[in-house]
């Protein structure tokens, strides 16, 4: 397995809107620390709704990369989706609540999938496109750092199944069947998805 792309991103506008969105991003073309908070660089605005130290770094499958460019006969680039890390030899159904991935120095911890917005349909440059995302359940997944260190593109990482009920991420997605409650909560969930599924 191997990482593709370390994307990081200033503000931007947002076409139509009189405000700025960090959700454009870039391929790095050094290593960049990420800390708790997420990657050195990186852009995060409106922040009651995004970053925090559980969903600090979003993590987005090539092969999922490669489902859009050819849904919508373009090339989606590494970085399009907003996306911290492309990573090779996953899907997004593969990403599972707790599980782990394990880079040179970097570890992070899958938490929350990624839920799309309005403002993502504006980078897209169609307001419909967020419904679509979220239809094909190819979200990627948020992850929180276990270990800081630095990532590059290139390295190699392993895979670490959570040990215990594995649950993908996208499930939260859709309404939830009760009796897969139990399980859920023995995960490490995103608080404010551990308080929801709670209540």
């Amino acid at each position: 397995m191997k990482l593709i792309s370390v994307n990081v991103g200033g503000p931007h506008p947002i076409p139509g809107e009189d405000d700025t969105t960090g959700i454009v991003k870039e391929p790095a073309s050094a290593p960049v620390f990420v800390g708790e908070l997420g990657l050195e660089g990186d852009t995060i605005i409106h922040t009651d709704v995004h970053g925090g130290p559980h969903q600090a770094v979003y993590l987005y499958p090539q092969a999922d990369l490669d489902f859009w460019s050819a849904m919508l006969d373009r090339t989606i680039a590494p970085g399009t989706f907003g996306e911290n890390l492309t990573i090779d030899g996953l899907e997004s159904d593969d990403l599972c609540f707790g599980d782990r991935l394990k880079f040179a120095e970097v570890e992070l911890e899958i938490t929350a999938p990624r839920e799309p917005c309005k403002t993502f349909g504006r980078i897209m440059g169609d307001d419909a496109f967020p419904g679509r995302f979220r239809i094909e359940g190819r979200m990627g997944a948020y992850a929180r750092v276990i270990s800081k260190g630095h990532v590059a593109a290139g390295e190699s990482f392993v895979h670490i199944p959570f040990d215990g009920p594995r649950i993908p991420v996208a499930i939260l997605l859709r309404p939830v069947d009760p009796a897969l409650l139990p399980a859920l909560l023995q995960t490490p969930l995103h608080p404010k998805a551990r308080a929801r599924l709670t209540r």
